[in-house]
């Protein structure tokens, strides 16, 4: 698997292209494809970060793993391509939106809109077998995408992290104190949970005015 990356984060990470965790991560996915079908395609593994440079990075939206049906997974965490249906934490997501901020209800679940502001959609594990949730929660990608959290909280002051379900709020310990961060928890906007705390959370508008009162631009968050 050769790692093409958009090149500030390239340089961010690149000492971690030759630790043992990751090589091992190269190696698991090569032997992995010779016997199952993993999503998302190869060259979209690392699609949050190609579409959302460092310097443009305001907000990080944690997801757990890649969707695992046909056709889902585009590298954007909770984001679909075009032409498929959004999967009901997504369209949670577009209710609370909606309820939030008065925007309309998008009739599709692409997000890359939202990344092309600077919206970081990283899921924690980056690759998934098909039709297994969370099969490649234990092959180093938490690693890595920890090691993105640390790195990037550090570089950066006043980032704005969404955590959604208990999975993202974990990561909470690894954003960096003393840089100015926003921290914002809610329950995952999943059907199973999104009624005990994920809607009436107004995130999208409490993102927006602490990006404005730190003189930095507001995100759109209307999917049109």
């Amino acid at each position: 698997m050769q790692i093409r990356l958009e090149s500030s984060w390239l340089t961010l990470l690149e000492d971690q292209f030759e630790q043992p965790y990751f090589k091992k991560i190269k190696e698991f996915l090569l032997n992995e494809k010779k016997s199952a079908t993993v999503y998302p395609p190869s060259a979209r593994i690392f699609a949050a970060l190609d579409f959302c440079p460092i310097s443009e990075t305001k907000v990080i939206i944690i997801g757990q793993d890649p969707y695992h049906n046909p056709g889902q997974a585009h590298g954007l965490s909770f984001s679909v391509p075009f032409g498929v249906m959004p999967p009901p934490s997504l369209v949670n997501i577009f209710k609370e939106l909606k309820d939030d901020l008065g925007v309309s209800i998008p009739s599709h679940g692409n997000l890359e809109n939202w990344a092309k502001q600077g919206v970081l959609l990283l899921n924690a594990s980056l690759t998934v077998r098909a039709h297994q949730a969370a099969s490649h929660s234990e092959i180093g990608w938490q690693k890595f995408t920890d090691t993105i959290i640390e790195r990037l909280s550090k570089e950066k002051e006043n980032l704005v992290f969404l955590l959604w379900g208990s999975h993202a709020i974990k990561k909470k310990s690894l954003v960096a104190p003393n840089r100015g961060h926003l921290i914002l928890e809610a329950p995952h906007p999943s059907p199973l949970s999104s009624y005990r705390g994920f809607f009436g959370c107004k995130h999208f508008s409490k993102t927006n005015a602490f990006l404005a009162s730190k003189g930095l631009p507001t995100i759109d968050w209307e999917i049109k």
